[in-house]
């Protein structure tokens, strides 16, 4: 019976490395996504926006972009950034309370 908690401890303690490696792994990848540079259609795609909309974000500089040869990229960092300050939560007022 010792053998089998033994057992049951030693399985419980590697289940909880494993959710420990896993939420690195995530925590990482979450980061290197922030760095990482999209283009006008990927942008367009996630934020349900047409090309109009996209261009205005520019030329107003809602979103900041890089331009090469005609073509326009955005960092996903940024593209969240501007979601984050967008963000409205209709259950609660403008200083915070219920």
């Amino acid at each position: 019976m010792t053998e089998i908690i033994d057992l049951l401890l030693a399985l419980s303690q590697e289940i909880k490395d494993l959710k420990t490696r896993i939420e690195l792994l995530r925590q990482s990848r979450a980061e290197v996504l922030k760095d990482t540079w999209i283009d006008n259609q990927d942008v367009l795609q996630t934020l349900h926006i047409s090309k109009r909309t996209l261009q205005t974000f520019r030329t107003n500089g809602i979103l900041p972009y890089s331009k090469i040869k005609g073509k326009f990229y955005y960092k996903v960092a940024d593209i969240e950034q501007l979601l984050q300050d967008n963000y409205y939560n209709h259950n609660f007022k403008y200083n915070g309370d219920k």
